[in-house]
């Protein structure tokens, strides 16, 4: 196991090609489909900014700048948490996933626990708190196959959880109304708590980033306060935007569930006056009608 420390540079673009392994057959599967039911653009252009959020943080200067920087390592997780899963997830349509459709469905059968909103949840908010623990965020700085691990989890852990409020795919575990609600408010309580935490400490927490460069003119307690600001921030911003999204897809199901209602109403009355006239019999006088 080699030290991440020993073979980064701050500010340079990463090399390591091990991300590609991950992103390339997502993409190349995405393209494939997306052509195939001839999806809409912007349904492409979504997918492509979460690939890109995928990218700068295991590729651009943000992933060698967090091993330095306490801020820049928040920043890099967030997008794996949040940003990347989210447009990726909108960039889907149930035409585009149906292949995967009948294997979750599977999965869900025989284990129907992975599925369930709670541990989407579960994972995020532990996964956050499990890895920003002093001894494992510097272990994760330290050691790249625990920073691999760290990145699976955030990744895993952002896809479930948006999966539950975002997904294209309807069915009776997706929340929606106040299950929504409160899926995010728990979610932005207890993140919050980790988010103040960094911001008002007043010592440094992580001794990996103590002594190092000071690249941003920043101290280690400063660091490592913005880092708090910026997971606050970004979580208010990303959860506000999604509640936001989601009533707005509440409302317009409604309304469309009312279109779909008044069209049966309208069709039953249509049938049922229709019926009514052939059950009347002629009226006097059309036999007559009918010879002129």
């Amino acid at each position: 196991m080699s030290s991440v420390l020993a073979s980064v540079h701050p500010g340079n673009w990463s090399s390591n090609p091990a991300p590609l392994l991950f992103l390339g057959p997502i993409v190349y599967f995405y393209v494939k489909r997306w052509r195939a039911v001839h999806a809409h653009p912007f349904r492409l252009v979504l997918f492509s900014i979460g690939i890109l959020a995928a990218c700068a943080a295991f590729f651009s200067p943000i992933d060698t700048l967090g091993d330095r920087q306490l801020s820049m390592h928040m920043i890099q997780h967030l997008l794996l948490l949040d940003i990347a899963p989210v447009f990726c997830i909108l960039g889907l349509t149930k035409q585009i996933f149906r292949p995967a459709t009948k294997r979750i469905i599977r999965i869900e059968k025989h284990s129907p626990w992975i599925m369930n909103p709670r541990l989407g949840l579960g994972i995020y908010v532990i996964g956050m708190w499990f890895w920003h623990m002093p001894w494992m965020y510097d272990a994760a700085v330290r050691n790249s196959w625990v920073h691999v691990g760290e990145h699976l989890t955030f990744t895993v852990a952002g896809g479930l959880y948006w999966w539950h409020l975002i997904s294209p795919v309807r069915d009776k575990r997706q929340l929606s109304g106040m299950g929504a609600v409160m899926y995010m408010a728990t979610t932005k309580v207890t993140i919050g708590i980790l988010g103040l935490a960094l911001t008002f400490i007043p010592r440094p927490i992580y001794p990996v980033y103590e002594n190092q460069p000071n690249i941003f003119h920043l101290s280690s307690s400063e660091d490592q306060g913005l880092a708090g600001v910026i997971m606050a921030t970004e979580q208010s911003i990303v959860m506000g935007l999604a509640l936001v999204f989601l009533v707005t897809q509440a409302i317009e199901r409604s309304e469309q569930e009312q279109r779909r209602k008044e069209f049966i109403e309208d069709r039953a009355a249509a049938k049922a006056a229709e019926l009514a006239a052939a059950s009347a019999g002629p009226t006097p006088g059309a036999g007559l009608r009918e010879l002129y």
